[in-house]
């Protein structure tokens, strides 16, 4: 082999061997660390919603989340968190209207990501101030929700032919899920989910079980002591 031939090789072989490095590292998933009072939670991020993917990650690793109260839950449908006023909220106060002052563009990625029991998401102001459906730049919730006969699927099914203008349609496979696991089909097409629990879907059952207040607030202060990335 001449030695132009040879480069020509070697530089051939280096370029296929950075491209399969870089196709694998679009496989990786990145995972986050919730320790709360409560327990662990072990999340991981979606590839397909960058956005969200990459602002969670920013906002954990300067650790805005650390100490951020879970300020609103409702039983057999979700536990909320991320606004970092909620730190040091006196008993009893109304908390949770607080994220930074921007928003994310919606990453709706449906079928494939719907809200199933352990679903990760972002709340958002609501359609008639917020037609894009864009999310909070900070708060995010955890879908516990419950599970669902096929005539409870049948009416959420209307309610999301009206919110989606029948662009949202529940798979067979989708409604298979939520009738043996749960979870809050009402909300599909509508917020972005960019994540779920892989590790801790008790404590986030604890949680979701707790005594709250008039405002959804535990009455017994629930705390994510700190946010790591911890892949």
């Amino acid at each position: 082999m001449n030695q132009k031939l040879h480069y020509f090789v070697f530089m051939l072989l280096c370029s296929l061997s950075l491209g399969a490095k870089a196709q694998s590292n679009d496989t990786i998933r990145h995972e986050v660390l919730l320790e709360t009072s409560m327990g662990n939670i072990r999340l991981v991020l979606y590839n397909e919603t960058p956005l969200h993917r990459d602002n969670f990650l920013r906002l954990v690793k300067d650790g805005y989340y650390d100490g951020n109260l879970f300020h609103r839950v409702i039983s057999n449908f979700m536990i909320q968190s991320g606004d970092s006023t909620s730190r040091h909220a006196k008993p009893g106060s109304s908390v949770g209207e607080y994220s930074p002052d921007y928003t994310i563009p919606a990453e709706i990625v449906y079928p494939k990501y719907f809200h199933k029991r352990g679903a990760l998401a972002t709340a958002r102001e609501g359609d008639e101030e917020n037609p894009q459906r864009a999310s909070s730049s900070s708060q995010f919730y955890i879908v516990y929700g419950t599970n669902h006969s096929d005539a409870d699927l049948d009416r959420f099914q209307e309610l999301l032919d009206e919110a989606t203008q029948g662009k949202t349609k529940m798979t067979k496979e989708i409604r298979t899920h939520y009738r043996k696991y749960g979870g809050t089909p009402h909300l599909d097409g509508q917020y972005t989910v960019f994540g779920e629990v892989i590790e801790g879907m008790d404590v986030v059952k604890k949680i979701n079980r707790v005594f709250t207040d008039d405002y959804d607030r535990p009455v017994d202060d629930v705390r994510i002591i700190k946010a790591t990335v911890v892949k």
